[in-house]
């Protein structure tokens, strides 16, 4: 395998991430290769093989470590599958064919996404994806899906969901979040756990385009025992405004539960490369947010020196989104991090970052 190759490049970052947490390195690194299929050979010098929405450079892979409450930093990984065909990015397929190679492998529970597969499956897909993967790397692997609710379009995208999460038994809950949607929001991503335990969760992400601070906190009121309040002071640490957020939108996320009649969890994620001039301030932000929640900020630097060695000061979009986790399962913040695989984003202006 060439060194330049872009699996190379993922499973060195990968395995350096991996001591970090303290994971064993060797089944993520055959995960990675195996989701990359055809395309972690190319070359990076060749420029991605399809254009990746994963991440801003267009690499198919971005990491994450989450900082949970109650327990160690957790190695995560967001991931496409190897797209045969750019003009078809949104095809299942090969997302699909990643999928049975592990079901039995690692106990994949598919039910749930077997029972709304063909509400996000069309001859002429749309959007950007179909379906992503999400590898949480602890011990045991645990696997999510991202599926697109807009590839029917924009226009239908509402009711792919109402529909999908009644078949799930969430439809009550949905209803409660469609009653707080704007008119400008979009519905971005809908995910599946896919483990067959009382902690599985269905989530809707919801883009709240142009919103301002009390718009992101009428979203997170409509979920039980989440304080709209400490939502709106992380949105406002980590972008450096009261918004309004115009460059790229904050994200609500809810969690729903079969039969419950509300979201039993909620999360916000702030796309903070959009609201910083470089790497070292959203660093600086991001370490912030960790000690006040609670965290050690050693875990991020040692991530990031996992990642790369250029000086932060020298690009924008390394740390990409800042979340935070509130309810159940795991509450806590995460930080996102881009693999740029293809390319390092040119910082920009200061006067421009506080605009």
């Amino acid at each position: 395998m060439p060194p330049e190759s872009l699996v190379a490049h993922v499973a060195e970052q990968l395995v350096r991430l991996c001591r970090v947490t303290g994971t064993a390195p060797a089944e993520p690194v055959r995960l990675v290769a195996d989701v990359l299929g055809d395309a972690g050979p190319r070359a990076l010098a060749a420029g991605p093989g399809w254009p990746s929405d994963v991440a801003d450079d267009h690499s198919p892979v971005e990491f994450s470590v989450a900082f949970d409450r109650g327990g160690p930093p957790v190695l995560r990984l967001l991931a496409e599958a190897a797209v045969a065909d750019p003009a078809r990015v949104a095809d299942l397929t090969p997302a699909l064919a990643f999928l049975h190679r592990q079901s039995g492998r690692h106990k994949l529970c598919l039910s749930r996404l077997e029972q709304v597969r063909d509400l996000f499956t069309t001859e002429r897909p749309q959007g950007l994806f179909g379906m992503w993967h999400s590898l949480i790397l602890r011990d045991v692997p645990e696997f999510k899906v991202y599926l697109n609710p807009e590839i029917h379009g924009v226009a239908a995208s509402r009711q792919v969901v109402r529909e999908a999460l009644d078949r799930l038994g969430a439809g009550p809950a949905y209803r409660v979040v469609e009653r707080v949607l704007r008119p400008a929001d979009r519905l971005t991503f809908f995910a599946l756990d896919l483990e067959d335990a009382g902690t599985a969760r269905i989530k809707l992400y919801v883009a709240q385009h142009g919103a301002r601070l009390d718009e992101v906190a009428g979203a997170a009121a409509v979920v039980p025992g989440i304080d709209p309040a400490e939502v709106t002071a992380f949105c406002e640490l980590a972008a450096g405004s009261a918004g309004p957020y115009v460059r790229r939108p904050i994200l609500s996320s809810y969690t729903f539960t079969s039969g419950a009649a509300r979201p039993v969890g909620y999360s916000v994620y702030v796309p903070i490369r959009s609201y910083v001039a470089d790497d070292r301030e959203a660093y600086d932000r991001a370490c912030t947010l960790l000690a006040r929640h609670g965290f050690d900020p050693a875990g991020l630097a040692a991530a990031v020196a996992a990642l790369t060695r250029r000086p932060l000061e020298d690009g924008v979009g390394l740390l990409a989104h800042v979340s935070l986790r509130l309810g159940r399962p795991r509450p806590g913040v995460s930080v996102y991090l881009s693999s740029e695989a293809y390319r390092v984003s040119a910082p920009v202006p200061r006067r421009i970052a506080a605009q």
